[in-house]
């Protein structure tokens, strides 16, 4: 190959990336209130997510996949952690699929789920939250409904998902600063 070539190809290469970067980058939004939805879960009951202000929220944006299997898991293992604590869990089937396909999709779950899990047939979240592609997405939101961290896609460049470790840290420095401090 010719230098020329080269420099061709490490050019296009890196405008086909910092363009892949930019789109995903127009998805993180920490720092910016968290999108509002009303959706209806599992069980037929309509949730908000302004029903949760005044609690750290963790928000899961899955589909029907592996991946979103695991961060699912790994959120169920959130929820226990926090139980007791001024901390919602929700999971949402952002990508339209039909009741039964997302109850059979928890039966494989290698625990059972117990946190709220929401449908999401018309797809709103994955446009709000910047899903589609990007799956599965985990955000934590501030008890003022602040998007604070996020993982668009979770997965990190050794192919791993945020594990739930990862994810209470960040719950955890947020019931933190609610706190009243000691005097």
């Amino acid at each position: 190959m010719t230098l020329r070539r080269r420099l061709v190809c490490i050019v296009a290469g890196l405008f086909f990336c910092s363009v892949g970067m930019a789109q995903a980058g127009s998805f993180f939004k920490v720092g910016e209130p968290a999108p509002s939805f009303t959706l209806t879960s599992l069980e037929g009951q309509k949730v908000s997510l302004d029903h949760f202000k005044g609690k750290v929220i963790v928000l899961g944006l899955f589909h029907i996949c592996k991946p979103c299997l695991e961060q699912g898991t790994n959120l169920q293992k959130v929820f226990e952690a926090t139980q007791g604590k001024p901390v919602a869990v929700v999971g949402i089937n952002s990508s339209g699929d039909s009741q039964s396909d997302v109850s059979d999709f928890l039966k494989a779950f290698p625990v059972k789920v117990t946190y709220p899990y929401l449908l999401d047939p018309e797809q709103a979240t994955d446009k709000l939250y910047g899903g589609g592609k990007f799956i599965p997405n985990v955000y934590v939101i501030d008890q003022q409904g602040v998007i604070r961290w996020q993982r668009v896609g979770n997965f990190f460049t050794d192919g791993t998902l945020a594990g739930h470790e990862m994810i209470l840290e960040e719950v955890e420095k947020l019931l933190a600063t609610s706190m009243p401090s000691a005097m």
